[in-house]
């Protein structure tokens, strides 16, 4: 499902544990890091993908997690020309997402990347809130930063283990 502009739908994942570190996962079979993430199916909603990509990805399910919040408007990155399927139609030029911060209410044990028969990931470690920008793949920086920028307000106003002092400080040194 691309969108009039060439925009595919999609839901980026942000899962935070009770220390404020967030979910970092490596692609298979690659040294490439990202959040959770994809595509919002015709039928869905945001967050019904977005429980739809955290089990497909992650193993995890609704009642693992507590929502805390999700972006206020479409957040879009453009593919780099080289990334561009020119022979399908329509043309996908890039993602627009909506982003959802969640917290994890379980074991981490519980995570698994056996869910599905081709798994996106095939590992995972908690890292520092702001670490994430240092390591992704750099045309997503930008949606990156404005969604952790967004949502980390959240994270601070509700999560108790992170200090305030640390995000911003953290945010500063982007």
């Amino acid at each position: 499902m691309i969108d009039s502009k060439g925009y595919r739908p999609n839901v980026g994942i942000i899962l935070c544990n009770n220390e404020g570190c967030v979910f970092w996962a490596k692609r298979k079979g690659a040294n490439s890091w990202q959040f959770p993430q994809g595509g919002i199916n015709c039928d869905e909603d945001p967050e019904t993908a977005m429980y739809r990509e955290l089990w497909e990805e992650t193993g995890l399910q609704s009642e693992h997690v507590r929502i805390l919040g999700r972006t206020r408007y479409w957040l879009r990155y453009k593919l780099p020309e080289r990334y561009l399927r020119k022979n399908s139609y329509p043309l996908c030029i890039g993602q627009k997402q909506i982003w959802f911060i969640l917290q994890l209410l379980t074991d981490d044990s519980k995570v698994r990347f056996d869910c599905v028969s081709k798994p996106e990931f095939d590992d995972w470690r908690w890292v520092q809130y702001w670490e994430p920008l240092n390591d992704v793949v750099y045309f997503k920086r930008k949606v990156y930063r404005r969604a952790m920028r967004e949502l980390g307000e959240i994270l601070v106003a509700e999560h108790v283990s992170v200090r305030a002092d640390s995000y911003l400080l953290g945010e500063a040194e982007i």
